[in-house]
């Protein structure tokens, strides 16, 4: 109960805080060359510690954008990047990677049972919920609440961002998504996490 009354009250913050973006994808296209060395021409890194940017929702982007900005969420490899980039160069790259089509990985088939259980049904005894109640069951995300698409997502970089969550990171209090993510991942165990990522990069192959 502790942590539904939580997201909500988080999730109310977020919306009534979250700017909506509103980038124009052909500018964009161009301005995003500064990204591509990290994400890839099209958002679709392949460098797994690295997020692929392509078809994730262009109001988180422009959010994750800000808070990299403000040094509210510490990324040292950003700060020097976004420092040079205009509020109106934000929503464009954000909108051109939003337009992009988001390559799908391959999930370890030994992992895809535990993993699809802690994302469809959390794990009840230690008041997990299930990953899908916020980010949708084929990892869409949810724009209007805050919540990126993570369907294809690097293995590798949701291992660490999860890894983050569950040592109590987030991106401050006014961040309703990371605040509800570091008490959700708290209670994951390491092979949770490792199976749950996995999953989630590979999430395609259980939908079909």
């Amino acid at each position: 109960m502790k942590f539904f009354i939580q997201a909500a009250a988080s999730l109310l913050a977020v919306i009534s805080l979250q700017a909506v973006a509103e980038g124009d994808a052909a500018a964009g296209q161009a301005k995003s060359a500064i990204c591509a060395a990290c994400h890839g021409a099209d958002g679709n890194s392949v460098v797994p510690n690295w997020p692929k940017l392509a078809g994730q929702h262009a109001s988180y982007m422009v959010r994750q954008f800000g808070l990299i900005k403000s040094g509210a969420r510490p990324v040292p490899e950003m700060q020097g990047i976004v420092a040079t980039i205009s509020d109106q160069d934000i929503q464009d790259i954000a909108a051109w990677f939003s337009s992009q089509t988001r390559k799908i990985g391959v999930a370890d088939e030994s992992a895809v049972e535990l993993g699809a259980r802690i994302y469809k049904a959390g794990n009840a005894e230690k008041g997990v919920p299930a990953c899908m109640s916020c980010h949708g069951p084929a990892g869409e995300g949810n724009p209007l609440s805050g919540y990126p698409a993570l369907a294809g997502q690097h293995a590798m970089y949701t291992n660490k961002m999860l890894t983050g969550f569950h040592a109590g990171d987030h991106w401050g209090d006014d961040d309703g998504p990371s605040v509800v993510m570091s008490g959700v991942a708290l209670s994951l165990s390491r092979e949770e996490i490792d199976a749950v990522s996995s999953y989630i990069q590979g999430l395609h192959l259980d939908l079909k």
